[in-house]
Protein backbone atom coordinates (compact mmCIF):
# COMPACT_ATOMS: atom_id res chain seq x y z
CA UNK A 1 0.00 0.00 0.00
CA UNK A 2 3.07 2.30 0.89
CA UNK A 3 4.63 1.45 -2.22
CA UNK A 4 1.17 2.89 -4.52
CA UNK A 5 0.96 5.86 -2.68
CA UNK A 6 4.74 6.64 -3.00
CA UNK A 7 3.88 5.67 -7.24
CA UNK A 8 0.93 8.04 -6.79
CA UNK A 9 2.58 11.05 -5.00
CA UNK A 10 6.10 10.73 -7.07
CA UNK A 11 7.56 11.90 -10.11
CA UNK A 12 6.72 8.69 -12.26
CA UNK A 13 3.12 10.08 -12.78
CA UNK A 14 3.54 13.73 -12.42
CA UNK A 15 6.59 13.36 -15.39
CA UNK A 16 5.03 11.18 -16.95
CA UNK A 17 1.65 13.75 -16.94
CA UNK A 18 3.44 16.99 -17.39
CA UNK A 19 5.08 15.31 -20.28
CA UNK A 20 1.63 14.33 -21.71
CA UNK A 21 -0.23 17.63 -21.33
CA UNK A 22 2.99 20.18 -21.89
CA UNK A 23 3.80 17.61 -25.30
CA UNK A 24 0.17 18.13 -26.44
CA UNK A 25 0.21 21.89 -25.91
CA UNK A 26 3.00 22.91 -27.10
CA UNK A 27 2.63 20.35 -30.40
CA UNK A 28 -0.61 21.68 -31.07
CA UNK A 29 -0.13 25.26 -30.62
CA UNK A 30 0.68 25.51 -34.48
CA UNK A 31 -1.96 23.41 -35.75
CA UNK A 32 -4.52 25.50 -33.58
CA UNK A 33 -3.15 28.98 -34.85
CA UNK A 34 -3.23 27.85 -38.81
CA UNK A 35 -7.04 27.21 -37.45
CA UNK A 36 -7.50 30.09 -35.90
CA UNK A 37 -9.67 31.88 -38.55
CA UNK A 38 -12.43 29.03 -38.02
CA UNK A 39 -12.07 28.50 -34.20
CA UNK A 40 -14.89 29.85 -31.74
CA UNK A 41 -13.96 29.36 -28.32
CA UNK A 42 -17.26 29.10 -26.48
CA UNK A 43 -18.76 28.67 -22.93
CA UNK A 44 -21.47 25.79 -22.71
CA UNK A 45 -23.77 25.80 -19.62
CA UNK A 46 -23.59 21.66 -18.81
CA UNK A 47 -25.77 19.86 -16.15
CA UNK A 48 -26.99 21.49 -13.04
CA UNK A 49 -25.17 24.80 -14.41
CA UNK A 50 -21.57 23.65 -14.88
CA UNK A 51 -19.93 26.13 -17.03
CA UNK A 52 -17.45 23.19 -19.51
CA UNK A 53 -15.40 25.25 -21.71
CA UNK A 54 -15.33 24.17 -25.74
CA UNK A 55 -14.69 25.19 -29.12
CA UNK A 56 -16.13 25.35 -32.25
CA UNK A 57 -14.66 24.37 -35.82
CA UNK A 58 -17.22 25.21 -38.51
CA UNK A 59 -16.50 24.05 -42.16
CA UNK A 60 -15.12 27.13 -44.81
CA UNK A 61 -17.92 29.23 -45.92
CA UNK A 62 -20.53 28.07 -43.63
CA UNK A 63 -23.07 30.60 -43.37
CA UNK A 64 -26.27 29.02 -41.80
CA UNK A 65 -27.66 28.04 -45.93
CA UNK A 66 -27.72 24.50 -44.80
CA UNK A 67 -26.27 22.20 -42.50
CA UNK A 68 -23.43 19.83 -41.65
CA UNK A 69 -23.14 16.49 -39.77
CA UNK A 70 -22.01 17.35 -35.96
CA UNK A 71 -19.16 15.72 -33.98
CA UNK A 72 -18.75 16.13 -30.41
CA UNK A 73 -15.42 15.43 -28.68
CA UNK A 74 -14.95 15.13 -25.33
CA UNK A 75 -11.17 15.63 -23.90
CA UNK A 76 -9.31 13.11 -22.66
CA UNK A 77 -8.44 12.65 -18.82
CA UNK A 78 -6.40 15.48 -17.90
CA UNK A 79 -5.76 17.06 -21.33
CA UNK A 80 -6.83 20.86 -22.01
CA UNK A 81 -9.73 21.70 -24.80
CA UNK A 82 -6.95 22.05 -27.76
CA UNK A 83 -6.78 18.42 -27.83
CA UNK A 84 -8.22 17.68 -30.82
CA UNK A 85 -7.91 21.17 -32.92
CA UNK A 86 -5.67 19.58 -35.60
CA UNK A 87 -8.03 16.76 -36.34
CA UNK A 88 -10.98 18.90 -36.21
CA UNK A 89 -9.45 21.46 -39.20
CA UNK A 90 -9.19 18.10 -40.69
CA UNK A 91 -12.66 17.01 -39.71
CA UNK A 92 -14.54 20.60 -40.28
CA UNK A 93 -12.47 20.72 -43.76
CA UNK A 94 -14.18 17.09 -44.52
CA UNK A 95 -17.76 19.24 -43.68
CA UNK A 96 -17.97 18.43 -40.44
CA UNK A 97 -18.89 20.81 -37.18
CA UNK A 98 -16.81 20.02 -34.53
CA UNK A 99 -17.20 20.87 -31.19
CA UNK A 100 -14.65 19.66 -28.43
CA UNK A 101 -15.18 20.47 -25.06
CA UNK A 102 -13.25 20.38 -21.56
CA UNK A 103 -14.61 17.96 -19.02
CA UNK A 104 -16.01 18.69 -16.22
CA UNK A 105 -13.56 18.98 -13.32
CA UNK A 106 -10.11 19.76 -15.69
CA UNK A 107 -8.84 22.88 -16.18
CA UNK A 108 -11.11 25.75 -17.00
CA UNK A 109 -14.32 23.99 -17.46
CA UNK A 110 -16.50 24.18 -13.58
CA UNK A 111 -17.45 20.97 -11.42
CA UNK A 112 -15.18 18.53 -10.32
CA UNK A 113 -14.15 14.99 -12.24
CA UNK A 114 -17.09 12.60 -12.01
CA UNK A 115 -15.23 9.86 -14.32
CA UNK A 116 -17.73 9.27 -16.67
CA UNK A 117 -20.53 9.63 -14.25
CA UNK A 118 -24.85 10.90 -14.64
CA UNK A 119 -22.96 14.49 -14.88
CA UNK A 120 -21.01 13.57 -17.46
CA UNK A 121 -23.38 11.81 -19.60
CA UNK A 122 -25.89 14.59 -19.23
CA UNK A 123 -22.97 16.86 -20.07
CA UNK A 124 -22.88 15.53 -22.95
CA UNK A 125 -26.70 15.96 -24.44
CA UNK A 126 -26.21 19.83 -22.98
CA UNK A 127 -23.46 19.97 -25.39
CA UNK A 128 -25.51 18.29 -27.94
CA UNK A 129 -28.11 20.72 -27.43
CA UNK A 130 -26.16 23.93 -27.29
CA UNK A 131 -24.10 23.19 -31.00
CA UNK A 132 -27.84 22.68 -32.57
CA UNK A 133 -28.95 25.81 -31.43
CA UNK A 134 -25.82 28.14 -32.27
CA UNK A 135 -24.05 26.58 -35.22
CA UNK A 136 -25.03 25.12 -38.56
CA UNK A 137 -25.29 21.43 -37.26
CA UNK A 138 -27.92 18.89 -38.39
CA UNK A 139 -30.00 17.45 -35.80
CA UNK A 140 -30.46 14.20 -37.84
CA UNK A 141 -26.48 13.70 -38.43
CA UNK A 142 -24.76 13.18 -34.55
CA UNK A 143 -21.61 11.84 -33.95
CA UNK A 144 -19.07 11.41 -30.81
CA UNK A 145 -15.79 10.66 -30.58
CA UNK A 146 -12.76 10.53 -28.08
CA UNK A 147 -9.39 9.18 -27.13
CA UNK A 148 -9.24 7.17 -23.48
CA UNK A 149 -11.50 9.36 -21.25
CA UNK A 150 -13.37 10.85 -24.39
CA UNK A 151 -13.87 7.26 -25.36
CA UNK A 152 -15.79 6.36 -22.10
CA UNK A 153 -18.30 9.58 -22.12
CA UNK A 154 -18.58 8.90 -26.24
CA UNK A 155 -19.91 5.09 -25.48
CA UNK A 156 -21.85 6.11 -22.39
CA UNK A 157 -23.79 9.07 -24.16
CA UNK A 158 -24.80 7.32 -27.18
CA UNK A 159 -26.40 4.76 -24.70
CA UNK A 160 -28.35 7.42 -23.38
CA UNK A 161 -29.22 10.07 -26.11
CA UNK A 162 -30.93 8.23 -29.51
CA UNK A 163 -29.74 11.35 -31.07
CA UNK A 164 -26.09 10.13 -31.65
CA UNK A 165 -25.81 8.11 -34.90
CA UNK A 166 -22.34 6.70 -34.96
CA UNK A 167 -19.34 6.35 -32.15
CA UNK A 168 -15.38 6.37 -32.69
CA UNK A 169 -13.87 5.41 -28.95
CA UNK A 170 -10.36 5.12 -29.14
CA UNK A 171 -8.07 3.74 -26.37
CA UNK A 172 -11.26 3.85 -24.01
CA UNK A 173 -13.23 1.35 -21.91
CA UNK A 174 -16.77 -0.41 -22.09
CA UNK A 175 -16.03 -2.12 -18.39
CA UNK A 176 -13.80 0.54 -16.36
CA UNK A 177 -13.63 -2.50 -13.12
CA UNK A 178 -12.60 -4.84 -15.34
CA UNK A 179 -9.86 -2.51 -16.44
CA UNK A 180 -8.38 -1.30 -13.14
CA UNK A 181 -9.22 -4.04 -11.22
CA UNK A 182 -9.38 -7.16 -13.11
CA UNK A 183 -8.43 -10.72 -11.91
CA UNK A 184 -9.54 -8.58 -8.80
CA UNK A 185 -6.01 -7.10 -8.55
CA UNK A 186 -5.62 -3.13 -8.28
CA UNK A 187 -3.90 -2.44 -11.05
CA UNK A 188 -1.44 0.21 -8.96
CA UNK A 189 0.84 1.95 -11.37
CA UNK A 190 -2.04 2.73 -14.50
CA UNK A 191 -4.39 3.85 -11.19
CA UNK A 192 -1.40 6.11 -10.07
CA UNK A 193 -1.10 7.93 -13.28
CA UNK A 194 -4.66 8.97 -13.59
CA UNK A 195 -4.91 9.91 -9.61
CA UNK A 196 -1.71 12.33 -10.33
CA UNK A 197 -2.69 13.67 -13.36
CA UNK A 198 -6.35 14.47 -12.09
CA UNK A 199 -4.33 16.17 -8.94
CA UNK A 200 -2.36 18.15 -11.38
CA UNK A 201 -4.70 19.65 -13.69
CA UNK A 202 -8.57 19.13 -12.25
CA UNK A 203 -10.17 18.26 -9.20
CA UNK A 204 -11.74 15.37 -7.91
CA UNK A 205 -14.71 15.00 -6.84
CA UNK A 206 -14.71 13.54 -2.74
CA UNK A 207 -16.62 9.63 -3.73
CA UNK A 208 -13.61 9.59 -6.87
CA UNK A 209 -10.84 10.46 -3.84
CA UNK A 210 -12.76 7.91 -1.87
CA UNK A 211 -12.93 5.24 -4.57
CA UNK A 212 -8.74 5.85 -5.07
CA UNK A 213 -8.15 5.67 -1.27
CA UNK A 214 -10.31 2.64 -0.88
CA UNK A 215 -8.47 0.92 -4.26
CA UNK A 216 -4.79 1.84 -2.73
CA UNK A 217 -5.71 0.30 0.68
CA UNK A 218 -6.98 -2.96 -0.31
CA UNK A 219 -10.08 -1.86 1.73
CA UNK A 220 -12.49 -5.05 1.07
CA UNK A 221 -15.44 -3.94 2.98
CA UNK A 222 -15.77 -1.53 0.05
CA UNK A 223 -14.92 -3.46 -2.68
CA UNK A 224 -19.01 -3.80 -3.91
CA UNK A 225 -19.19 -0.08 -3.62
CA UNK A 226 -16.32 0.34 -5.59
CA UNK A 227 -17.76 -2.17 -8.10
CA UNK A 228 -21.27 -1.02 -7.91
CA UNK A 229 -19.33 3.08 -8.82
CA UNK A 230 -17.51 0.84 -11.84
CA UNK A 231 -20.62 -0.63 -13.52
CA UNK A 232 -22.70 2.33 -13.61
CA UNK A 233 -19.17 4.35 -15.49
CA UNK A 234 -19.48 1.57 -18.00
CA UNK A 235 -20.93 1.18 -21.34
CA UNK A 236 -21.10 -2.55 -20.63
CA UNK A 237 -23.87 -1.70 -18.19
CA UNK A 238 -25.93 -0.15 -21.11
CA UNK A 239 -25.47 -2.26 -23.77
CA UNK A 240 -29.08 -3.45 -24.37
CA UNK A 241 -29.68 0.48 -24.56
CA UNK A 242 -26.75 1.04 -26.94
CA UNK A 243 -28.07 -1.78 -29.45
CA UNK A 244 -31.67 -0.37 -29.34
CA UNK A 245 -30.66 2.96 -29.96
CA UNK A 246 -28.80 1.63 -32.74
CA UNK A 247 -26.12 3.57 -33.40
CA UNK A 248 -22.57 2.60 -35.39
CA UNK A 249 -19.52 1.58 -32.87
CA UNK A 250 -15.86 1.68 -33.66
CA UNK A 251 -13.29 1.27 -30.93
CA UNK A 252 -9.72 0.95 -31.23
CA UNK A 253 -7.14 0.01 -28.93
CA UNK A 254 -3.82 -1.04 -28.24
CA UNK A 255 -2.60 -4.17 -27.50
CA UNK A 256 -0.63 -3.22 -24.72
CA UNK A 257 -2.91 -1.08 -23.48
CA UNK A 258 -1.97 -0.40 -19.37
CA UNK A 259 -4.88 1.50 -18.47
CA UNK A 260 -7.84 0.05 -20.41
CA UNK A 261 -6.51 -3.46 -21.89
CA UNK A 262 -8.01 -5.22 -24.44
CA UNK A 263 -9.85 -7.71 -23.06
CA UNK A 264 -12.69 -5.90 -22.11
CA UNK A 265 -13.03 -4.02 -25.17
CA UNK A 266 -13.32 -6.90 -27.32
CA UNK A 267 -16.01 -8.96 -25.12
CA UNK A 268 -17.87 -5.71 -25.83
CA UNK A 269 -17.23 -5.63 -29.08
CA UNK A 270 -18.83 -9.14 -29.45
CA UNK A 271 -22.18 -7.76 -27.50
CA UNK A 272 -22.57 -5.01 -29.79
CA UNK A 273 -25.52 -6.34 -32.56
CA UNK A 274 -25.30 -2.48 -34.66
CA UNK A 275 -22.76 -1.25 -37.32
CA UNK A 276 -19.47 -2.25 -35.68
CA UNK A 277 -15.67 -2.34 -36.01
CA UNK A 278 -12.83 -3.24 -33.63
CA UNK A 279 -9.09 -2.13 -34.44
CA UNK A 280 -6.24 -3.32 -32.31
CA UNK A 281 -2.37 -2.13 -32.79
CA UNK A 282 0.91 -1.96 -31.40
CA UNK A 283 1.44 0.54 -28.47
CA UNK A 284 -0.20 1.46 -24.95
CA UNK A 285 -2.67 4.15 -23.79
CA UNK A 286 -3.64 6.28 -26.74
CA UNK A 287 -0.21 6.07 -28.34
CA UNK A 288 -1.66 4.65 -31.37
CA UNK A 289 -3.97 7.88 -31.54
CA UNK A 290 -1.15 10.26 -30.72
CA UNK A 291 0.55 11.04 -34.15
CA UNK A 292 -2.65 11.99 -34.88
CA UNK A 293 -3.67 14.88 -32.48
CA UNK A 294 -0.18 16.67 -33.84
CA UNK A 295 -1.97 16.59 -37.21
CA UNK A 296 0.25 13.82 -38.86
CA UNK A 297 -1.24 11.00 -40.80
CA UNK A 298 -2.85 7.96 -38.93
CA UNK A 299 -4.54 5.12 -39.38
CA UNK A 300 -6.64 5.73 -36.70
CA UNK A 301 -8.04 8.94 -37.16
CA UNK A 302 -8.19 7.94 -41.06
CA UNK A 303 -10.54 4.95 -40.51
CA UNK A 304 -12.36 7.28 -37.53
CA UNK A 305 -12.59 9.82 -40.45
CA UNK A 306 -13.95 7.01 -43.06
CA UNK A 307 -16.91 5.69 -40.06
CA UNK A 308 -18.25 9.18 -40.09
CA UNK A 309 -18.49 9.52 -43.53
CA UNK A 310 -20.19 6.60 -43.86
CA UNK A 311 -22.75 6.47 -41.12
CA UNK A 312 -22.93 10.35 -40.96
CA UNK A 313 -22.68 11.58 -44.23
CA UNK A 314 -23.71 8.18 -46.27
CA UNK A 315 -19.99 8.02 -48.02
CA UNK A 316 -19.72 4.52 -50.04
CA UNK A 317 -16.17 4.21 -48.97
CA UNK A 318 -16.20 0.86 -48.33
CA UNK A 319 -15.54 0.45 -44.89
CA UNK A 320 -19.20 -1.19 -44.19
CA UNK A 321 -17.72 -3.72 -46.17
CA UNK A 322 -14.11 -4.83 -44.63
CA UNK A 323 -14.02 -7.68 -42.29
CA UNK A 324 -15.12 -5.55 -39.51
CA UNK A 325 -12.27 -7.00 -36.70
CA UNK A 326 -8.93 -5.04 -37.81
CA UNK A 327 -5.66 -6.62 -36.23
CA UNK A 328 -1.77 -5.48 -36.64
CA UNK A 329 0.70 -7.80 -34.84
CA UNK A 330 2.97 -6.65 -32.54
CA UNK A 331 5.57 -8.23 -34.58
CA UNK A 332 5.19 -7.42 -38.27
CA UNK A 333 3.14 -7.11 -41.23
CA UNK A 334 0.16 -5.17 -42.39
CA UNK A 335 -3.63 -5.03 -41.20
CA UNK A 336 -5.83 -8.56 -40.85
CA UNK A 337 -9.12 -8.54 -41.25
CA UNK A 338 -11.57 -11.15 -39.43
CA UNK A 339 -15.51 -11.34 -39.05
CA UNK A 340 -15.55 -11.24 -35.55
CA UNK A 341 -13.67 -11.86 -32.29
CA UNK A 342 -14.13 -15.27 -32.49
CA UNK A 343 -12.55 -15.79 -35.33
CA UNK A 344 -9.68 -14.36 -34.14
CA UNK A 345 -9.35 -17.17 -31.46
CA UNK A 346 -10.94 -20.08 -33.43
CA UNK A 347 -7.61 -22.34 -33.41
CA UNK A 348 -6.19 -22.89 -29.85
CA UNK A 349 -2.81 -24.91 -28.65
CA UNK A 350 -2.43 -26.28 -25.73
CA UNK A 351 0.59 -27.02 -23.49
CA UNK A 352 0.72 -29.43 -20.08
CA UNK A 353 2.08 -27.65 -17.13
CA UNK A 354 2.77 -31.02 -15.69
CA UNK A 355 4.11 -31.73 -12.11
CA UNK A 356 4.03 -29.75 -9.27
CA UNK A 357 5.91 -26.53 -7.88
CA UNK A 358 5.98 -24.26 -4.62
CA UNK A 359 6.88 -20.90 -5.03
CA UNK A 360 7.55 -18.61 -2.09
CA UNK A 361 5.83 -14.95 -2.15
CA UNK A 362 7.14 -11.57 -1.41
CA UNK A 363 9.59 -11.65 -3.83
CA UNK A 364 9.53 -10.33 -7.56
CA UNK A 365 11.29 -12.69 -9.10
CA UNK A 366 13.01 -10.70 -12.34
CA UNK A 367 9.65 -11.63 -14.14
CA UNK A 368 7.17 -8.48 -14.58
CA UNK A 369 5.38 -6.52 -16.76
CA UNK A 370 7.47 -3.44 -17.34
CA UNK A 371 6.13 0.10 -16.86
CA UNK A 372 3.29 1.63 -17.38
CA UNK A 373 3.22 3.25 -20.53
CA UNK A 374 7.20 3.08 -21.56
CA UNK A 375 7.24 -0.59 -21.71
CA UNK A 376 4.92 -0.90 -24.24
CA UNK A 377 5.91 2.38 -26.06
CA UNK A 378 9.57 0.82 -26.67
CA UNK A 379 7.87 -3.12 -27.79
CA UNK A 380 5.85 -0.51 -29.99
CA UNK A 381 8.68 1.06 -31.75
CA UNK A 382 11.16 -1.45 -31.34
CA UNK A 383 9.56 -4.53 -30.90
CA UNK A 384 11.29 -4.74 -27.53
CA UNK A 385 8.85 -5.84 -24.72
CA UNK A 386 9.88 -7.14 -21.16
CA UNK A 387 12.58 -9.16 -21.01
CA UNK A 388 13.98 -12.04 -18.89
CA UNK A 389 16.42 -15.07 -18.43
CA UNK A 390 13.81 -18.08 -18.32
CA UNK A 391 16.54 -20.43 -16.93
CA UNK A 392 18.27 -17.70 -14.70
CA UNK A 393 14.80 -17.19 -12.96
CA UNK A 394 15.02 -18.13 -9.42
CA UNK A 395 12.61 -21.09 -8.97
CA UNK A 396 12.23 -20.35 -5.30
CA UNK A 397 9.80 -17.53 -6.15
CA UNK A 398 8.62 -18.42 -10.10
CA UNK A 399 7.56 -21.21 -11.42
CA UNK A 400 8.27 -21.95 -14.83
CA UNK A 401 6.80 -23.99 -17.52
CA UNK A 402 7.72 -24.40 -21.20
CA UNK A 403 6.22 -25.59 -24.26
CA UNK A 404 8.33 -27.94 -26.71
CA UNK A 405 10.35 -26.18 -29.72
CA UNK A 406 7.97 -25.02 -32.49
CA UNK A 407 9.29 -26.07 -35.96
CA UNK A 408 6.74 -23.68 -37.25
CA UNK A 409 6.26 -19.76 -36.50
CA UNK A 410 3.30 -19.67 -34.29
CA UNK A 411 1.27 -16.15 -34.49
CA UNK A 412 -0.63 -16.01 -31.15
CA UNK A 413 -3.94 -13.78 -32.06
CA UNK A 414 -6.45 -13.33 -29.02
CA UNK A 415 -6.74 -14.09 -25.24
CA UNK A 416 -4.53 -17.09 -24.06
CA UNK A 417 -5.74 -18.57 -20.44
CA UNK A 418 -4.35 -20.37 -17.87
CA UNK A 419 -6.23 -23.62 -15.90
CA UNK A 420 -4.08 -24.89 -12.92
CA UNK A 421 -4.95 -25.81 -9.19
CA UNK A 422 -3.92 -23.94 -6.90
CA UNK A 423 -2.70 -24.93 -3.12
CA UNK A 424 -2.49 -21.67 -0.94
CA UNK A 425 -0.83 -21.60 3.00
CA UNK A 426 -3.03 -18.45 3.70
CA UNK A 427 -6.30 -17.11 2.84
CA UNK A 428 -5.71 -14.37 0.54
CA UNK A 429 -2.45 -13.77 -2.17
CA UNK A 430 -2.03 -12.96 -5.32
CA UNK A 431 -0.22 -14.58 -8.32
CA UNK A 432 0.80 -13.05 -11.75
CA UNK A 433 0.82 -15.21 -14.88
CA UNK A 434 3.47 -14.43 -17.79
CA UNK A 435 3.62 -15.92 -21.42
CA UNK A 436 6.97 -15.63 -22.91
CA UNK A 437 8.79 -16.00 -25.83
CA UNK A 438 11.81 -17.79 -25.67
CA UNK A 439 14.82 -18.35 -28.13
CA UNK A 440 17.57 -20.72 -27.88
CA UNK A 441 19.41 -18.72 -25.69
CA UNK A 442 17.08 -18.66 -23.01
CA UNK A 443 15.87 -14.77 -23.22
CA UNK A 444 11.87 -14.37 -22.95
CA UNK A 445 10.31 -11.66 -24.76
CA UNK A 446 7.14 -11.14 -22.74
CA UNK A 447 4.19 -11.92 -24.71
CA UNK A 448 1.12 -10.97 -22.51
CA UNK A 449 0.44 -11.41 -18.48
CA UNK A 450 -2.29 -11.03 -16.05
CA UNK A 451 -2.90 -11.00 -12.09
CA UNK A 452 -4.89 -13.24 -10.26
CA UNK A 453 -6.19 -12.40 -6.67
CA UNK A 454 -8.20 -14.23 -4.03
CA UNK A 455 -9.60 -13.90 -0.72
CA UNK A 456 -11.51 -15.92 1.90
CA UNK A 457 -9.75 -19.68 0.81
CA UNK A 458 -9.13 -21.76 4.00
CA UNK A 459 -4.84 -22.80 3.97
CA UNK A 460 -3.99 -25.85 1.98
CA UNK A 461 -6.86 -26.75 0.61
CA UNK A 462 -6.71 -26.48 -3.53
CA UNK A 463 -8.89 -24.99 -6.01
CA UNK A 464 -8.73 -24.20 -9.31
CA UNK A 465 -7.76 -21.07 -10.92
CA UNK A 466 -8.88 -19.66 -14.24
CA UNK A 467 -7.36 -17.37 -16.04
CA UNK A 468 -7.50 -15.04 -19.08
CA UNK A 469 -4.21 -12.90 -19.92
CA UNK A 470 -4.75 -10.10 -21.46
CA UNK A 471 -5.35 -10.21 -25.44
CA UNK A 472 -2.42 -9.94 -27.84
CA UNK A 473 -1.10 -10.66 -31.71
CA UNK A 474 2.42 -11.97 -31.33
CA UNK A 475 4.02 -14.43 -33.96
CA UNK A 476 6.61 -16.49 -32.10
CA UNK A 477 9.34 -17.59 -34.35
CA UNK A 478 10.28 -20.94 -35.49
CA UNK A 479 12.50 -22.55 -33.65
CA UNK A 480 11.17 -20.99 -30.26
CA UNK A 481 9.00 -22.17 -27.69
CA UNK A 482 6.84 -20.49 -25.48
CA UNK A 483 7.15 -20.40 -21.59
CA UNK A 484 4.57 -19.96 -18.56
CA UNK A 485 6.31 -17.69 -15.58
CA UNK A 486 4.04 -17.61 -12.61
CA UNK A 487 5.36 -15.37 -9.53
CA UNK A 488 3.87 -12.95 -6.90
CA UNK A 489 5.18 -9.35 -6.95
CA UNK A 490 5.04 -7.39 -9.87
CA UNK A 491 5.23 -3.27 -9.87
CA UNK A 492 2.49 -3.20 -11.77
CA UNK A 493 -0.04 -4.74 -9.79
CA UNK A 494 -0.80 -4.47 -5.90
CA UNK A 495 -0.06 -7.66 -4.44
CA UNK A 496 -1.67 -9.33 -1.19
CA UNK A 497 0.43 -12.35 -0.41
CA UNK A 498 1.13 -12.49 3.68
CA UNK A 499 4.56 -12.47 4.53
CA UNK A 500 6.22 -16.12 4.60
CA UNK A 501 3.07 -17.50 2.08
CA UNK A 502 3.67 -19.95 -0.71
CA UNK A 503 1.92 -21.19 -3.34
CA UNK A 504 2.19 -24.92 -4.91
CA UNK A 505 0.73 -25.40 -8.46
CA UNK A 506 -0.48 -29.28 -9.35
CA UNK A 507 -1.71 -31.12 -12.40
CA UNK A 508 -4.05 -33.60 -10.87
CA UNK A 509 -4.86 -36.81 -13.11
CA UNK A 510 -8.18 -35.54 -13.42
CA UNK A 511 -8.04 -32.44 -13.87
CA UNK A 512 -4.89 -31.22 -15.49
CA UNK A 513 -3.47 -27.76 -15.77
CA UNK A 514 -2.39 -26.21 -19.07
CA UNK A 515 -1.86 -23.38 -21.11
CA UNK A 516 -4.31 -22.26 -23.99
CA UNK A 517 -3.11 -20.25 -26.51
CA UNK A 518 -5.17 -18.80 -29.66
CA UNK A 519 -3.05 -19.39 -32.85
CA UNK A 520 -3.64 -18.25 -36.48
CA UNK A 521 -3.96 -20.51 -38.83
CA UNK A 522 -1.44 -20.19 -41.46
Amino acid sequence: MGHGRTTLRGATAGAVSAALIAGTVVGLAPAAEAAAPSVRFVDITGDGGTVLKGNVVTPAGADGSRRYPLLVLPTSWSFPQVEYLAQAQKLADAGYVVLTYNVRGFWQSGGQIEVAGPPDVADASKVIDWALAHTPADPRHVGMAGVSYGAGISLLAAAHDKRIKAVAALSGWADLIDSIYSGRTQHVQAAAVLDGTATLTGRESPELREIFDNLYSSNLSKEQQMIDWGRKRSAATYVDQLNSNGAAVMLANAWGDTVFPVNQYARFYEKLTGPKRLELRPGDHATAELPGLFGLPNDVWTDTGRWFDHYLKGADNGIDHEQPVQLKSRSAGGYEGYPDWKSVEAARRKFALTGSSTIHANVDSGADGGIVFLSSILDQIAQLPPMASIPLLPRRWAAVWQSERYAGAQQVRGTATLHTTLTPTAESGTLIAYLYDVGPLGVGKLVTNAPYTWHGRTPGEPFDVDLDLFSTAYDVPAGHRLALVVDTVDPLYIEHNPSGAQLTFSSPSDDPSYVSVPVREQ
